[in-house]
């Protein structure tokens, strides 16, 4: 699946050693797929400040969102960094969440500050995966989380959303498929298909149930129309309390978190390598035709060596 630490770790642990070894004001932007905005800054009054600002995809009305964050958000920020974090609020202009570390709290031990370090750069894992996280601690728990009306909507992409239908002995999870070129939703449609198909090959028996559909699931008959505007169909995974035992939470949430992501890029890169294969047939069919043509000085050096010898009645009746 796909992974967006490397990049944010890399700035994070840049910036930390800038800050306090040399204090340098830093302001850094970047955009991550899905349309999550990032936004680090550090001043020379002080070095020892981090502030970090996320902007996340636009929610769509069926999503719930608790004073600009999936709900769960808070509690998993307070969670996952202690004391060394505050909340500001209100956030930055343009931003859902601003965070201020104080990197002189950071821990001695550079096993424990590169621990730290990669919670940071987490970040979207923790704030978008916050719901989805705590379904499925529950999950772990054979229970279901109160106050929440299934089908669950959680935001995974601007204005779009998949849905969760929890119980005690399991979460089905549907994705409505939507891309906007034509040639895209050929090839998700032909990838998801085939992503269907292997997972029954020997060996994938213990991933979780997956299918494919042109209509909705069941689970999702009630859902407003404009959300199951799905034109690559549906995929809906079955996760079971085994999916999400111990260390096997982190990475179930994060990829069913990032899922629409995945497709998205290996959609990318079969349209990259049908490109690449077209064009080298291309070139391969015009050198046929180079090969083809015949050489011009060739055939004037034939054309101009040839000479004729007038026969006389003599020669003819001696021939």
């Amino acid at each position: 699946m796909l992974t967006s630490t490397l990049t944010i770790y890399t700035v994070l642990m840049l910036i930390t050693f800038f800050s306090l070894e040399k204090g340098v004001e830093l302001d850094h932007h970047w955009v991550e797929f899905d349309d999550v905005r990032y936004h680090i800054q550090v001043s020379m009054k002080n070095p020892h400040l981090l502030l970090l600002s996320v902007s996340l995809p636009t929610p769509s009305s069926e999503t719930i969102f608790v004073r600009g964050l999936p709900f769960g958000a808070i509690e998993a920020i307070k969670a996952a960094y202690g004391n060394l974090v505050q909340i500001l609020d209100p956030p930055r202009d343009g931003y859902n969440l601003t965070l201020k570390f104080n990197l002189a709290k950071l821990p001695a031990n550079p096993d424990q500050k590169h621990a730290f370090m990669v919670k940071v750069a987490s970040i979207r894992e923790v704030v978008l995966g916050a719901p989805l996280r705590v379904i499925l601690q529950h999950l772990a728990a054979r229970t279901v989380a109160p106050d929440l009306d299934p089908p669950v909507a959680l935001v995974h992409r601007p204005n779009e959303c998949f849905f969760l239908f929890p119980q005690a002995d399991k979460v089905t999870v549907v994705y409505p498929m939507r891309f906007n070129d034509s040639i895209d939703i050929v090839l998700a449609t032909s990838f998801l298909q085939e992503f269907v198909e292997a997972r029954r090959t020997a060996g994938l028996h213990n991933t979780p149930p997956c299918s494919w559909s042109v209509t909705p699931p069941l689970e999702i008959k009630g859902v407003p129309s404009d959300a199951l505007s799905a034109n690559a169909g549906f995929v809906t995974f079955v996760i079971y309390p085994r999916h999400v035992e111990g260390h096997k939470l982190d990475r179930t949430v994060w990829n069913l978190s990032t899922f629409h992501a995945y497709v998205s890029y290996h959609v990318k890169c079969s349209e990259g390598f049908m490109h690449t294969r077209m064009r080298r047939r291309v070139e391969s069919l015009i050198q046929a035709l180079d090969r083809a043509k015949p050489d011009a000085e060739n055939s004037k050096k034939t054309s101009f060596n040839r000479s004729f010898k007038r026969l006389g009645l003599k020669d003819s009746s001696t021939n």
